[in-house]
Parts: structure tokens; C-alpha cells; sequence
């Protein structure tokens, strides 16, 4: 439910997470690791933003480091709030606004809330991959973001039959983030592990759905004449 809450900034820290799907074979990236107690888990990569941050950079950046896999979020026609930025009557109906919001407790003395935007973003085509490759522990290169007129249809046709996203290792900044496995798997199997009442498969159901959508609305505009589209 909503509700009223404040923090100094000291005691609260902000996040963000990505589901990154492969659209061509329906397929999404999970991440594995172990509790203290041994017992593996899965996740969707996410993290804390690097101070003056932008939280969807943040996401790109989490989701490269903890998984591997180079990725840009995907502007899709999902519902929100955020009001669109001049001129609002022309503005495009996509965008790649947070498509969850999850609110957590943090350890430590005294009231700690640790806030993480969760987005939708894809594997990169080879292009962008090549143009991105550095030498193992190199700095990280965030990608261009998606082409504004760049339809879903053709983005698939950039990569050739059967090709497999590139996978990273030692991409981790941490101890711990190097131990991480990961995977791209069926959308079924992703929130079977992920759990079904998580909130990271929640993440993955929607971002799926507004791939579908953006999808339906790129084919339906195809259809039309100009003087429907009008």
C-alpha cells in the first residue's frame, strides 16, 4: 500500500535492477549464486547507482557486471505516471520508464530503506558488441541507446540465424559478483526459478508483455494507410 515515509540521505540508497531478454529466442538473462547456508538462488542482476548515476545507466551497468551480458534498455509502451516532456501532445508513446518499483529494509543501527527501479532492456546486436569490446577488466562502456525509429521486427534482423548474445566473464566488481553464474532461459523457467510470486518475475511477465505490446503496435501501425495513420 502506499505510504509516507522520509529518510536523511544517509540512511537511504538507490538502486536498480533490468530484466535483459534475447526477443529473437524468447529468452531472458537470470543470474545464480549460494547463501551462507550453500542453498543456490536466482536473481535478475540489479545494484546500487554510482553516485550522479542516472538510475537507467545504473541498471545497464548492474546488469552488464553481475551477468555478463552487454545490454540497453528498450523503450516499450508501458503504462505510467511521469509526465511526458514538451511538446506532451507529440510526444512518442514509448519509453523506458522503471516498470516496477521495489522498497526494501537495509541492515545497520536506526531506519535504512534501500529503493531499486526496475527495468526492461535487450541483448546488444553484433555491431554494437564489437564496437563496445575492451580488454578483460577494462573500464565499463555503456551502450547507445536504442535507435528511435528502429522497429523490434528489423532490430531482430541485425543479428544473423541463431546467434547467440554475447556472454562476458570476469565481469563482476567484487569478490562476491565474481562467484555469480548466469544464464539466458526460457521465459517459463526464468519465473519458475525466479518465483512465481517474486517480484523480479513479476518484472520479467511485464517486460515480456510490453515487448508483445510494442510488437502489436509496430504491426498495426504497418497496416495502416497514411490517411489512417493521420
Amino acid at each position: 500500500m502506499p505510504t509516507f515515509a522520509q529518510f536523511p540521505s544517509e540512511n537511504f540508497v538507490l538502486g536498480a535492477g533490468v530484466a535483459i531478454f534475447h526477443i529473437a529466442s524468447k529468452r531472458v538473462v537470470i543470474c545464480r549464486a549460494q547463501d551462507r547456508r550453500g542453498r543456490q538462488y536466482y536473481f535478475l542482476p540489479k545494484g546500487r547507482r554510482d553516485a550522479g548515476e542516472e538510475s537507467g545507466c545504473g541498471a545497464e551497468r548492474e546488469g552488464y557486471e553481475e551477468s555478463g551480458y552487454r545490454n540497453r534498455l528498450l523503450p516499450l509502451p508501458t503504462k505510467h505516471r511521469q509526465p511526458q516532456a514538451h511538446p506532451r501532445v507529440l510526444a512518442p508513446p514509448l519509453t523506458a520508464e522503471p516498470v516496477w518499483m521495489q522498497m526494501m529494509p537495509m541492515g545497520g543501527h536506526g531506519p535504512r530503506q534501500y529503493i531499486v527501479y526496475w527495468y526492461i532492456a535487450e541483448t546488444l546486436p553484433p555491431d554494437i558488441e564489437k564496437e563496445l569490446q575492451t580488454e578483460a577488466g577494462g573500464a565499463y562502456k555503456p551502450p547507445p541507446p536504442y535507435p528511435k525509429d528502429l522497429k523490434l521486427r528489423d532490430r531482430a534482423k541485425l543479428e544473423p540465424e541463431g546467434y547467440e548474445p554475447v556472454h562476458h566473464e570476469g565481469t563482476g566488481v567484487d569478490e562476491e559478483e565474481q562467484t555469480y553464474e548466469s544464464y539466458l532461459v526460457p521465459l517459463d523457467e526464468a519465473v519458475e526459478k525466479l518465483g512465481k510470486r517474486d517480484v523480479m518475475a513479476a518484472v520479467v511477465v511485464r517486460g515480456w508483455q510490453g515487448i508483445q505490446d510494442r510488437l502489436a503496435m509496430e504491426d498495426f501501425v504497418g497496416t495502416e494507410s497514411p490517411e489512417q495513420a493521420v
